[in-house]
């Protein structure tokens, strides 16, 4: 046996493998958290029984879940990707908890990277439990896969620059009261369960450039409708996504 074989070797792990740990850490926080789950799985799987089911709110000609589906999968990236993270990383950052992860090894764009990625894995989830459920209920979706997939991944964007940046700048109290109530008038106003239409010409303009209101209808264009890459809505949530992640790295702040 030779001399150095049991010598220790102090260091950092490869950053990909950090990042990694770090991401099915962030994943099971995420999925522990009871009033996560309600947020992110309870409530939208609630909404769409129910109001697939029931004639409480009229979505039009067509089955009620075929307008539904799009509006709560995009509610899904909504409570995950914004209030969901929001409300975590308030906490995380009035405790210390990100203060002390910013001076480990793990450089801070790793750790909001593996933010980033626990999202991504809590919407797939999100994603294929709720697509099963309408599947059952009856859903008849049309449309590119591809254009759902950009209207997702740039609504998850927007959403999280969003989430981030109120988090990193209200203390932890205001910033839960904040996202869960902006949560409750995005459902309301976002054109998730109830139509744009049925609001007055006025407000409608202003409402469909909500980021809420820009994902649920790209992607009622394009699953109900069967339209092409809904570049409009696209273009929205790319701007939002440009001012929330901006405003982010610009104004967040560790402590």
């Amino acid at each position: 046996m030779s001399a150095g074989t049991y010598t220790p070797r102090p260091g950092a792990a490869p950053l990909p493998r950090m990042i990694a740990a770090q991401t099915a850490l962030e994943t099971r926080m995420l999925l522990r958290n009871g009033e996560q789950l309600l947020l992110t799985v309870v409530i939208p799987t609630l909404l769409l029984v129910l109001f697939s089911s029931v004639d409480i709110v009229d979505t039009g000609s067509g089955e009620p879940v075929d307008f539904l589906t799009p509006g709560v999968l995009a509610l899904a990236v909504m409570s995950t990707a914004f209030t969901g993270q929001a409300i975590a990383t308030g906490f995380e950052r009035r405790y210390g908890v990100l203060k002390r992860l910013g001076a480990s090894p793990l450089p801070r764009w790793g750790l909001m990277t593996a933010k980033t990625l626990a999202v991504l894995v809590t919407e797939v989830l999100q994603v294929v439990l709720l697509t099963v459920i309408a599947f059952a209920l009856g859903w008849s979706p049309h449309g590119s896969p591809l254009s759902v997939l950009l209207l997702l991944v740039l609504g998850t964007a927007a959403f999280s620059g969003l989430g981030l940046l109120m988090a990193g700048t209200l203390k932890a109290e205001a910033t839960l009261a904040a996202a869960n109530l902006v949560f409750l008038l995005l459902l309301v106003g976002g054109g998730v369960i109830v139509p744009l239409e049925k609001f007055p010409d006025a407000v409608q303009s202003v409402l469909g450039l909500l980021p809420i209101a820009a994902l649920s209808g790209g992607l009622r264009d394009v699953l109900q409708h069967g339209a092409g890459m809904p570049w409009g809505d696209l273009g929205i949530l790319a701007v939002w996504t440009v001012l929330g992640l901006g405003a982010a790295a610009r104004f967040f702040r560790w402590e």
